[in-house]
C-alpha cells in the first residue's frame, strides 16, 4: 500500500512539474496576486490531473492481461515516451506562454475553474499517464480497486505537494524570480525526466532482454 501511494506521489509530481501554460499561469498569479491565488490555480490543475489519472488507470485495467503478458515491452515503450517528453520540456521556452492578465481580478473560484478547464482541455496527458503507469508498473492484475484508488490518491497528493512547494518558494523569492528562473526550472525538470527515462531503459534492457541481474548494485 505504501509502495503504490509513494509511486503515485512521484507520478503526480512528474506530471505537474513541467512549466506548461498552467504552470506559467500559476506562477504569474502567485507573483501578481499572491500565493493563495496561485495555489487555487494549482488545485484546479491537480483535480484535472486526478481525473485523467483515474481514466488512464481504468483504461489500462481493461487490458490488464495484455499488460501482464507484455510488461517488458510496455516498460520500454513508456521509458522512450518519457525520454521524448523530457527532451521536449528541456528545449521548450515556457515564457512564450506568458501573457499579461491586465488589472482584471479573479476570485479564487475563478482561478480554480480556469486552471481546471485549461488542464482538462489537454487530453494528450492521458498518453503521459499511460507511459508513466507502464514505466513504474502502476497498474497490476493483483491490485484491488482499493489499492488503485490509494495510488490515484497518491497522484493527487503528489500534484498538490508540487503546487504547495512551488507557490511557497515563488512567493518567498519573488524579488529574484524572473523569466530566466522559469527557463532554468524547466531545464532542470527536463533533465530529471530524461534521467528517469534512461534509468528505465537500462533496467528493462539489462533485466528482461540481456538477463543481467542488477542485484550487484546493492551488494
Amino acid at each position: 500500500m505504501i509502495s503504490i501511494v509513494s509511486t503515485g506521489v512521484i507520478i503526480g509530481i512528474l506530471v505537474s512539474a513541467p512549466m506548461g501554460p498552467v504552470g506559467i499561469l500559476c506562477l504569474q498569479r502567485t507573483l501578481s496576486k499572491g500565493r493563495l491565488h496561485g495555489l487555487a490555480t494549482g488545485i484546479g490543475a491537480a483535480l484535472s490531473d486526478v481525473i485523467y489519472a483515474a481514466l488512464s488507470c481504468l483504461a489500462m485495467g481493461v487490458v490488464v492481461n495484455f499488460i501482464e503478458a507484455n510488461q517488458a515491452p510496455l516498460q520500454l515503450f513508456g521509458s522512450i515516451i518519457l525520454g521524448f517528453f523530457g527532451y521536449y520540456i528541456y528545449q521548450s521556452n515556457p515564457t512564450k506562454s506568458l501573457r499579461r492578465q491586465g488589472d482584471k481580478k479573479l476570485s479564487y473560484t475563478q482561478d480554480f475553474l480556469t486552471s481546471f478547464l485549461l488542464t482538462f482541455s489537454n487530453v494528450f496527458i492521458v498518453l503521459l499517464y499511460i507511459a508513466l503507469f507502464a514505466r513504474f508498473g502502476f497498474v497490476l492484475p493483483e491490485h484491488s480497486i482499493w489499492v488503485s484508488l490509494c495510488g490515484i490518491g497518491g497522484i493527487g497528493l503528489g500534484a498538490m505537494l508540487w503546487w504547495i512547494v512551488i507557490t511557497y518558494f515563488v512567493s518567498k523569492l519573488r524579488k529574484w524570480f524572473n523569466i530566466r528562473s522559469i527557463w532554468i526550472l524547466n531545464r532542470i525538470i527536463g533533465v530529471i525526466i530524461l534521467l528517469v527515462s534512461v534509468i528505465g531503459l537500462l533496467s528493462v534492457i539489462l533485466a528482461h532482454y540481456l538477463n543481467i541481474s542488477l542485484n550487484f548494485i546493492y551488494v
